[in-house]
């Protein structure tokens, strides 16, 4: 894919301020890596807390919708009703609001993560085994002992996999924040490249964005090893 890019780069009909080649891509990434690096932290920063209050709110979002089927039944077309607005209408009323600080950035960011994280979290605290329950029941266990012990449990590995599909697309909710309003970021930076025609140094954000959403893929995939290896067991096809 890259030599094939290379080439149209180099031999076909478009400039090089449209579509860098490869090797200009790289060549930005090297030279202006103090620049990048600069500024993937402040979109880290964003994305990884904005995830993080996602994760909070989507799982106390889910309990509650898995506790009370009234709730599940008034919010639950409404929350997906939310993913019809587009994020690049919110984005600028929220600076209004909370101006250009870091506040705003975590709500774009935890807005878009968060339906993936509740939707995902549900289906897995629904998907807990009758006869667990009834066993439960047999225990005299409380509601509180259940969630503990069978039904959190077995929401775990749904959830993150909720987060890993939502930190794929944080990164691009962190950029449309800062396009919003920001005065660092890599959004903010591929703002100003792109009238600077530097569009080598463009494309070099968007693959350290690539980069960081691949990384923090990679880390919630370790993290649902660690906190739920009984998800990745080999089940015995004979039982």
């Amino acid at each position: 894919m890259l030599g094939a890019w290379e080439l149209y780069a180099r031999l076909g009909p478009v400039d090089d301020f449209i579509l860098p080649a490869p090797d200009q891509v790289a060549s930005s990434l090297w030279h202006d890596r103090g620049l990048l690096f600069d500024n993937l932290l402040v979109t880290a920063q964003e994305m990884l807390l904005g995830l993080l209050l996602a994760l909070i709110a989507g799982a106390a979002l889910a309990l509650l919708l898995h506790r009370f089927a009234a709730a599940r039944k008034a919010l639950y077309p409404l929350l997906v009703g939310t993913q019809a607005i587009p994020i690049v209408t919110i984005a600028p009323l929220l600076a209004a609001w909370f101006g250009y600080g870091l506040l705003p950035k975590l709500v774009i960011v935890a807005l878009v993560c968060f339906f993936p994280i509740v939707v995902t979290t549900l289906d897995g605290l629904r998907a807990v085994d009758p006869e667990q329950h009834k066993l439960m029941r047999t225990l005299n266990a409380t509601p509180g002992q259940t969630l503990r012990w069978v039904e959190l449990p077995t929401a775990l590995p749904a959830a993150l996999s909720g987060a890993k599909i939502a930190v794929a697309v944080g990164g691009i909710a962190a950029v449309f924040a800062e396009y919003a309003g920001s005065e660092d970021g890599l959004g903010h930076l591929l703002l100003q490249s792109i009238p600077q025609l530097e569009t080598a140094r463009a494309w070099a954000a968007v693959a350290v964005l690539a980069a960081l959403a691949v990384f923090c893929f990679a880390l919630l995939a370790l993290a649902e090893r660690r906190l739920a290896p009984w998800a990745h067991r080999p089940k015995d096809p004979d039982t």
